[in-house]
């Protein structure tokens, strides 16, 4: 693997080009407003339009795997969370244009309620972002940027048309969208939807991996004047018969194997924005917003010795939620944003459970009634702007309240003593050097946190793990502190980035299996608690190198190392060294070719003490991704037909993050022949 990786930087600097000057890479997610990536003290991936299209994905984890810095943890074919940097799904914020989606999810994952066919952006920060975004950014934000219209001088109308077939899956799955805008109006439409059945990997079927998907979103904005602008945005996505393979546990002899699936998920998100750029001799832009997310989810525990679901939860996390921010520019060397953004999400899980030792009796067994979670955020940053130079300090306060009516039931149950507030300080700083286009060296020191959310705080209950998980409403938040050092640059053929970085994080949440059996139902008990410290390093790397305008060559790699500080161990799950490298040829118009190869090494390093033998040491692999296709384009219409294989090879795998039994963690997907068809026009 280090051999391939040092051939891919010793073609990219010794072999002639003849390639235009690729425009400057923009992200509005790393400052809160738009900025050049080469102007931003942070290691950042974006991801456009057409590199989703292209990559024929589905969900957010199959998306940003291989990505540098990011791995994905897995408990089945939809239910995959990013991690940064080491970093879980609790410890990172996933946007919805700019927007927290908030839930508390026991299995599956929050990134996965985003469908992709919609989706015209990713912007990826990593490192501590809680000064803009508050609770859960220690280890990064995610912002996915939905399809949308501008306004236009003239009136206009633009769309695409896709569809997408898999044979690993016998999956099929179509999306449409359309933009409509003038002067001062612009309307866009996106729908889209999916049937995926249980996937084939190289040893057989994993069974329960599949499900079907439906999402819709719009949004509309009017000029009020040439100042003032209104948005309205509504977004609605179902998906069912998910199943979480990964989930698989022995729980005894009565239930045998049993398995968390959710027959049905819905989320719904609704906005309403007021944009307000005055202008004089010191401009001001100001934006307010209001809005309203819930996640629904019915759950369920099937044993497979009953065939019949034993558990079943229905539970909404409904989050209401507002911002007021303001960009100032006092001076040429000052660009200030400052703002206060609050959310309450509350939460009240019906469950029902029925009881040993025939479970038959089905009887009310709710972890918690009425959980409320209520932030409120105060943020400042100044960028710096000097000749050279520019610096980016940040600070915000955050009060973050739980509380609940109910947590437990029999001797678990409490009733009193379940609130508790958290007054939280955040801040940021970082510099970058814009020596030369090509030489872009950058630090940032930042700490990040995150309150503990309603589950850790007031779930008492077993789950589908096979533990009694003991919640605790007086956890401290989480902390950390990242050092990062950085270079990245862009000249007439190439484009890098490279980073290193040191994370400590102190109180780090989560639930040790504790040596206790609950007298009542058998199982294990799983206690919530703050770890003393937990140190992560690592380095990444990213190169794109053009061979002429339309050939391209590129490559990344990751590594990092985890260390838990109070059991003297490795952390748990933290990803292995991997690479990809691969080349592209994508001209305007006629044939087109790309393919990656990506190698992930073993990882040994595993935590035994913290999760009591259940992370396995996993070994080495290696996949093939080949695509080809045709681009028929004409005047104001752009067609692609393209035919892509995956795991070329069938290699018989698992990610080191997939979850499931011990020594039996669901394979991945084998070999899959693709066929995509899309058009823009």
């Amino acid at each position: 693997m280090y051999r391939i990786f040092a051939l891919v930087i010793f073609l990219s600097v010794t072999m002639p080009v003849n390639a235009e000057t690729e425009l400057p890479e923009i992200t509005v997610t790393a400052k809160g407003y738009e900025s050049e990536t080469l102007e931003t003290p942070h290691a950042i991936t974006v991801l456009k339009t057409e590199e989703i299209q292209r990559s024929g994905k589905t969900t957010v984890g199959d998306l940003l795997r291989g990505q540098p810095g990011i791995a994905v943890n897995s408990d089945g074919a939809w239910g995959m969370n990013p991690v940064i940097r080491g970093m879980k799904k609790e410890q990172i914020v996933i946007l919805v244009d700019g927007i927290r989606m908030n839930s508390a999810q026991p299995q599956g994952a929050i990134a996965s309620y985003v469908d992709l066919s919609q989706i015209a952006r990713v912007e990826v920060v990593k490192g501590p972002a809680s000064v803009l975004y508050g609770s859960g950014a220690m280890g990064g934000v995610i912002n996915f940027i939905t399809k949308g219209a501008d306004f236009s001088d003239k009136p206009s109308m633009s769309g695409t048309l896709s569809a997408f077939s898999s044979t690993a899956n016998e999956g099929f799955k179509a999306a449409t969208s359309v933009a409509l805008s003038n002067p001062n109006h612009a309307l866009s439409l996106n729908v889209s939807g999916l049937d995926y059945n249980d996937y084939e990997a190289s040893d057989g079927t994993v069974e329960h991996s599949g499900y079907k998907q439906s999402a819709f979103s719009g949004q509309y904005k009017y000029r009020l004047s040439s100042q003032q602008t209104i948005k309205i945005m509504a977004q609605h996505q179902n998906t069912d018969d998910v199943w979480y393979p990964g989930s698989v546990k022995f729980q005894n002899k009565k239930l045998g194997q049993v398995i968390v699936h959710s027959p049905e998920q819905d989320r719904d998100l609704f906005n309403l924005a007021y944009e307000q750029d005055f202008k004089g001799d010191s401009s001001l832009k100001l934006r307010t917003e209001l809005y309203y997310h819930n996640v629904h989810r019915t759950i369920r525990a099937f044993s497979k010795n009953l065939q019949r679901d034993y558990v079943t939860n229905d539970v909404d996390f409904e989050t209401v939620g507002g911002a007021v921010k303001l960009e100032m520019f006092p001076n040429d060397e000052h660009y200030v944003l400052a703002g206060i953004d609050a959310w309450r999400m509350q939460g009240n899980p019906n469950r029902y459970m029925f009881q040993p030792p025939t479970f038959n009796t089905k009887l009310l067994s709710n972890p918690f009634e009425n959980g409320e979670l209520v932030s409120t955020g105060l943020f400042l940053q100044d960028e710096i702007l000097l000749e050279q130079w520019t610096i980016k300090l940040g600070a915000r306060y955050d009060r973050v309240t739980g509380n609940a009516d109910k947590m437990g039931n029999g001797a678990n149950m409490q009733t009193t003593g379940l609130e508790s507030t958290d007054n939280t300080f955040s801040w940021s700083t970082g510099a970058i050097y814009n020596y030369s286009a090509a030489l872009n060296p950058y630090l940032s020191l930042a700490q990040g946190y995150r309150a503990a959310d309603m589950r850790e705080r007031f779930e008492t209950s077993p789950r589908g793990d096979g533990y009694i998980h003991l919640g605790n409403p007086h956890l401290e938040p989480e902390r950390n502190l990242t050092l990062e050092l950085g270079m990245k640059g862009q000249w007439e053929r190439t484009n890098y980035t490279t980073a290193v970085y040191f994370s400590r994080i102190d109180g780090a949440i989560a639930g040790r299996i504790t040596e206790r059996i609950d007298p009542k139902t058998g199982f294990p008990i799983k206690q919530t608690e703050n770890l003393s410290r937990v140190d992560l390093i690592g380095l990444e790397l990213s190169l794109k190198h053009a061979l002429d305008n339309h050939l391209w060559l590129f490559a990344s790699s990751s590594y990092q190392r985890g260390e838990n500080k109070e059991d003297d161990e490795p952390f748990f799950q933290v990803p292995p060294l991997e690479a990809t490298i691969g080349v592209q040829y994508l001209p305007e118009q006629g044939f087109n070719l790309d393919t990656r190869f990506r190698a992930v090494s073993h990882q040994n390093r595993i935590a035994t003490q913290f999760s009591n033998g259940t992370e396995d040491a996993t070994a080495g692999f290696a996949t093939v991704e080949l695509g080809f296709g045709y681009r028929f384009g004409k005047t104001g219409v752009k067609n692609d037909l393209r035919f892509t294989i995956t795991n070329l090879f069938d290699r018989a795998y698992h990610e080191h993050l997939t979850e499931g039994i011990s020594g039996q963690e669901p394979q991945a997907v084998g070999r899959s022949f693709n066929l995509m068809w899309s058009m823009d026009y």
